[in-house]
């Protein structure tokens, strides 16, 4: 049985690079350790991705590997945190070659360079390796079978990765649950931006994921850094839940109106993208590695956790939903943010 304890806090190796800031994970880690350690931390963005113009992330394609030793050699890193990779799954698979591109060559020249200089690397993963058709609650140990483009390049990358560098730290996680940079494309923003036009929002009863609050992952890293961990980790919150519950907790908790929200079973959904099922991950070798349990349920109070598909419908009086609600309680993990301290340092950077 593994031992908790408190949480104490750690620091990345530094000066830290973070991949990968287009997306949830990345763009929210990037963020938070910039503002803890400031000219410390740099991004790197394609170079075609002209619109991402923030301070601190430099342009260069991770497939290119001359740029990449370049800029290595300018900035002197220490640590790379990759959370680089097309998670769109529609395009990844209409274009397998952009996904082979972005989701394994990029983080191929990025191991190689990492394990050339022996700086440690911390490389996201995430569930969709698996197909969910096997009831769930998955151990790193178990096979994987992608249903998705997406999921087979991760697939690749995990296995590449660890080829070239052994003592790089793998970490399998579910839905980041924080805001994403263009304000529309994380789990939550992407159910919001619906809600917000007056459209309808479809999810999937049977599509079961673990999804953690992004300043719990962001504490995370830090700590794999810090105990530097290797090989492959599940590291998926302790609550499982599916699609359309989620759906229905952005709907109630942001005060929306619930007519809005549909409901389907993947068996209904088009042929493409293919969707998963139950892809549920169990991460207790992540806490027994670490000493303590590093993620906190989403959300994080069990009143706004849904009971039936019509939960969503029922509000109380004195439950008023509002935009600024959900920001307060789905974006930011209250538990870590509340009275600050060492288990706050990270909340409330989106």
């Amino acid at each position: 049985m593994c031992r908790m304890f408190m949480r104490p806090r750690f620091d990345p190796p530094l000066p830290l690079l973070v991949t990968g800031v287009t997306g949830v994970a990345g763009y929210n880690a990037f963020r938070a350790f910039r503002r803890r350690y400031g000219e410390q931390v740099w991004a790197i963005r394609q170079q075609s991705n002209w619109r991402i113009d923030w301070p601190g992330v430099v342009a260069c394609d991770a497939e290119d590997s001359e740029a990449l030793n370049r800029l290595f050699d300018e900035y002197g890193f220490r640590g790379v945190l990759d959370c680089a990779g097309n998670c769109a799954l529609k395009s990844c698979e209409l274009d397998p070659t952009m996904a082979w591109r972005l989701n394994v060559e990029g983080p191929t020249r990025l191991a190689e360079i990492a394990a050339a200089r022996g700086i440690p690397l911390v490389r996201l993963s995430i569930d969709l390796v698996y197909s969910g058709t096997r009831g769930g609650g998955h151990v790193e140990s178990d096979w994987t079978d992608p249903v998705t483009v997406y999921g087979k390049t991760m697939v690749e990358a995990e296995q590449v990765i660890a080829a070239i560098d052994p003592t790089a730290c793998i970490l399998r996680i579910s839905l980041p649950m924080g805001v994403s940079a263009s304000g529309h494309a994380g789990a939550i923003d992407w159910i919001q931006s619906r809600f917000q036009q007056n459209k309808p929002a479809t999810l999937y009863f049977d599509e079961i994921r673990t999804p953690a609050y992004t300043d719990c992952l962001n504490e995370l890293y830090a700590a794999v850094f810090a105990r530097r961990l290797s090989g492959l980790y599940h590291a998926g919150g302790p609550r499982s839940l599916s699609l359309y519950r989620i759906a229905q907790i952005v709907n109630r908790v942001g005060g929306y109106d619930p007519n809005y929200l549909m409901g389907c079973p993947r068996s209904e959904a088009g042929p493409i993208p293919p969707r998963a099922g139950d892809v549920t991950m169990d991460s207790t070798r992540l806490a027994e590695a670490l000493g303590f349990e590093p993620l906190d349920a989403w959300p994080g109070e069990e009143r706004w956790v849904p009971s039936d598909d019509d939960w969503h419908r029922c509000r109380p009086a004195d439950e008023p939903g509002s935009p600024e609600l959900l920001a307060q309680v789905l974006y930011v993990n209250a538990r870590r943010s509340a009275g600050g301290g060492e288990s706050g340092e990270f909340a409330g950077e989106v």
